[in-house]
C-alpha cells in the first residue's frame, strides 16, 4: 500500500492525478536547482582553494625575488661605479629597472584581462543541459 491518502498508488504514470504530477514536478526542479547549487559551490571552493595555495606561492616567491634583485641592482651600480660617477651609476640602473618594470606591469594586465571571469563553468553547462531537458520534455 501507498502513503496516499487515495489508497493504492496507479500503476500507469499517465493515470495519476494531475495534483500529484504537479507536485513530483516541483519536488524534483527544486531538487535539482539544490544539487546544481551545491555543484557550483563545490566547484568555487575547489578553484578557490587552487588559487589561494597559487597566490601564496607567488607572494612567497616575490619576495625573494624582490630582495634578489635587490642584491643585483646593487651589484649593477657597484659594477658601473667603477667606470662613472657613483650618482650616475645609480640613476643609469634606475632607469633600467624601471623599464623592465613597466613592461612586466603591461604583459601583466593583459594576461589578467584574458583569465575571463571565476564562474563555476561545470555547473552552468549542467544547468543549461537540464533546461534543455526540462524544455524538450514539456514539448511531447
Amino acid at each position: 500500500m501507498s502513503d496516499d491518502a487515495g489508497g493504492l498508488r496507479p500503476q500507469n504514470p499517465q493515470d495519476r492525478p494531475i495534483g500529484q504530477l504537479v507536485s513530483e514536478v516541483t519536488e524534483q526542479i527544486t531538487r535539482l536547482v539544490r544539487d546544481e547549487m551545491q555543484l557550483a559551490v563545490i566547484e568555487l571552493q575547489q578553484k578557490g582553494k587552487r588559487l589561494g595555495v597559487g597566490a601564496g606561492l607567488l607572494g612567497g616567491a616575490g619576495v625573494l625575488a624582490f630582495y634578489g634583485g635587490a642584491v643585483l641592482v646593487t651589484a649593477g651600480i657597484a659594477g658601473l661605479a667603477t667606470q662613472l660617477a657613483l650618482w650616475l651609476a645609480a640613476l643609469i640602473v634606475g632607469v633600467v629597472v624601471l623599464g623592465v618594470a613597466g613592461v612586466l606591469a603591461f604583459v601583466g594586465k593583459q594576461q589578467a584581462q584574458r583569465a575571463g571571469p571565476l564562474v563555476p563553468e561545470k555547473a552552468a553547462v549542467s544547468v543549461k543541459s537540464d533546461i534543455k531537458t526540462i524544455k524538450e520534455g514539456m514539448r511531447r
